[in-house]
């Protein structure tokens, strides 16, 4: 029988009978990872172990412990899920189930919402079912069959996918229950040792406003009850992080539905956090060269339609008509960017020219996705644009890389990933630009010694790009920065320079956000910190309390000499006691706490409280030199 080759994670190659099932590689590279193997990832595809691969693949062979493993445990969750409720509600009709990152859906079409106590209820099948050892059994079917076969269920969901899809059709039996799947699947139901349901809401059937609401059920999956307990106590811990629970109880910004859904109204504690963050990137950007713009937040559409946009961006855009002439708001800074550059004709020894706003866009989120200041339709974006040659391509990445790192050790991100993500399916521009472009993050990367993984297809329309992914104070992962190579829209709004030879040449253009939206860094900040913020970002550092009536004259002064020294300090002359007036600033979780009575105004000193508890008594000049210098190192 003829041999393939198959190209394992390491790079080495191992030689095989052409139609090799998936576990039968695994038993030829080990008996362990045999016995912890789950499924076989075929070329980027997910496959059951007896798979057969009939061509030169690369091959991955997948176990319990790795996140492709947890991916297929959580889909088989997802069936036995769907299994529970036919079980109680047998006439409920079935959207979809998939795995999602931190566990898995299955979305419900009934009359009635599904109760927290329906929950308790689809558990307790869920781990009678599981207890069953149901197998998970593969078949497949000719389209109409299939369709018929759905048909007579009923499942008028189901009927619409499968119109759909091309060729034969992929099924999994678990017991009694059947459904329409590509699987793959764990072998038995008993391999889901712990699966907890954490939530239910509606969906939209494809996430189209216009079609019917499903119930949604969301869950989780491990291989382990330990696991399980970990993710619970995590959860409990973001629950207690939320930026929107904090954010309400700090006052520091709200949505109102006059204004319109995932549109910030940002209050003046809000604001000033928001101002700081500001404050402290523009004085970054003007240390490294960069030139601040401003740019409108609506361009004509013949604007969108040189940029690309209007063909490959139009469905997350809003259009208006004004004097008969279509208008796009703004999604994106760049087209805007190119105009400023293009005002003048620039020589090489002019650039890199890099131009930085903070540009404010709108895009459209469908209203199920929206989600405090995470997901919105109007944010600002830390934008900036580098016009440069293709010679100081390479350098200029290696800047934008160690200034994106630089900003992150200051908010007290240490943990970084990054991915660079390659040409998608739609795209602009020759394979020989996205070859150069592709080459030169790998190479900046490369010579600041960064590991980074490879995301195939990622890339955004008009080039390659690095994105940075940091790690909070409770171990999640945020992606942050990007830096987006391109080639394209200096060639669609023809911008160039001159060269050394006196001659035209187009100018290569470099798309970077540090922070990306604010609205959402914002959002992060508040979780990563919950809410005690360090004394530089704090929107209120210091409250002045005094110890009585007749100390209020001097509690007035004192909060005038640290407003004059820049901070940002509240007074409290109410009467209730100190204690109270400490413990309420405490809940509003700000860094220090001033009190002032008798002795403080004798000795022209003050009391001082820290987050921590720890108290002393200090001249106020001496006070003031301390917090500037906290201040200053952004400790």
């Amino acid at each position: 029988m003829a041999e393939i080759e198959l190209t394992l994670p390491d790079g080495s190659v191992l030689k095989v009978k052409k139609g090799s099932k998936g576990i039968d590689v695994a038993k030829k590279i080990g008996s362990k990872l045999a016995k912890d193997a789950i499924a076989v990832e075929v070329n980027g595809e997910l496959e059951k172990l007896d798979y057969k691969i009939e061509e030169n693949s690369k091959v991955k062979i997948v176990t319990r412990d790795s996140k492709e493993g947890l991916e297929v445990l959580r889909h088989s969750a997802s069936h036995v899920l769907a299994c529970a409720v036919k079980e109680l509600w047998p006439k409920t009709k079935l959207g979809i189930g998939p795995s999602i990152e931190k566990g898995f859906y299955y979305d419900f079409f009934k009359k009635e919402p599904f109760s927290n106590e329906d929950l308790k209820n689809i558990e307790e099948k869920m781990h009678e079912i599981i207890k069953k050892n149901h197998e998970f059994k593969r078949k497949e079917m000719e389209k109409e069959k299939a369709v018929k076969f759905y048909e007579q269920k009923g499942e008028k969901f189901k009927v619409e996918l499968l119109k759909e899809m091309e060729g034969k059709i992929s099924f999994y039996e678990t017991g009694k229950f059947t459904d329409l799947c590509k699987g793959p699947h764990i072998k038995k139901t008993e391999e889901i040792k712990a699966v907890k349901l954490l939530s239910t809401g509606g969906a939209y059937w494809k996430g189209d406003e216009k079609n019917e609401m499903l119930y949604r059920i969301y869950g989780t999956a491990f291989f382990s009850q330990k696991d399980l307990e970990e993710f619970s106590k995590r959860k409990e811990e973001a629950e207690k992080r939320d930026h929107r629970k904090i954010g309400k109880e700090l006052d520091l910004f709200s949505i109102n539905e006059m204004a319109g859904a995932g549109l910030i109204l940002w209050h003046p504690k809000g604001s000033a956090l928001r101002n700081e963050v500001m404050k402290f990137e523009e004085q970054e950007h003007k240390k490294r060269g960069y030139e601040t713009v401003t740019t409108p937040h609506l361009f004509k559409a013949d604007t969108w339609k040189t940029s690309g946009h209007y063909n490959y961006y139009k469905e997350n855009m809003y259009f208006l008509e004004i004097d008969k002439q279509e208008y796009g708001v703004k999604p994106m800074n760049c087209p805007a960017h190119i105009m400023i550059y293009k005002r003048n004709q620039h020589s090489y020894r002019e650039l890199p020219k890099k131009f930085f706003e903070f540009g404010t866009v709108y895009r459209y989120e469908k209203s199920g996705v929206l989600g405090g200041l995470f997901r919105v339709r109007g944010f600002t974006q830390d934008d900036a644009h580098i016009f440069c040659t293709e010679e100081q391509l390479k350098e200029e990445i290696k800047k934008v890389i160690e200034f994106c790192l630089h900003i992150f050790k200051v908010f007290g991100f240490k943990d970084v990933a990054i991915k660079l993500s390659t040409k998608p399916e739609k795209s602009i521009g020759t394979e020989k630009q996205w070859t150069e472009a592709v080459n030169s993050l790998k190479e900046a990367l490369k010579e600041l010694d960064l590991k980074y993984e490879i995301d195939k297809g990622e890339g955004v329309f008009y080039g390659p790009k690095i994105d940075f992914k940091v790690k909070d104070s409770i171990n999640r992962e945020w992606q942050l920065s990007t830096i987006q190579v391109d080639f394209n829209l200096p060639e669609r709004f023809d911008a160039v320079y001159i060269g050394k030879d006196s001659k035209k040449h187009r100018v290569v253009m470099i798309h970077r956000a540090i922070l990306g939206s604010l609205e959402r860094f914002i959002g992060i900040l508040i979780e990563h910190f919950k809410g005690k913020f360090p004394l530089w970002l704090s929107p209120v550092q210091i409250k002045v309390v005094n110890v009585g009536e007749k100390f209020e004259e001097y509690a007035e002064k004192v909060h005038q000499e640290l407003e004059k020294n820049d901070f940002r300090s509240e007074l409290n002359l109410r009467s209730e006691t100190v204690s109270y007036k400490i413990r309420e600033a405490q809940l509003e979780k700000i860094p220090f706490v001033v009190v002032v009575g008798e002795r403080e105004e004798k000795n022209q000193t003050v009391t001082v409280r820290n987050r921590q508890g720890k108290q002393e008594t200090i001249s106020l000049k001496d006070f003031i030199e301390k917090i500037k210098k906290e201040v200053k190192e952004r400790n």
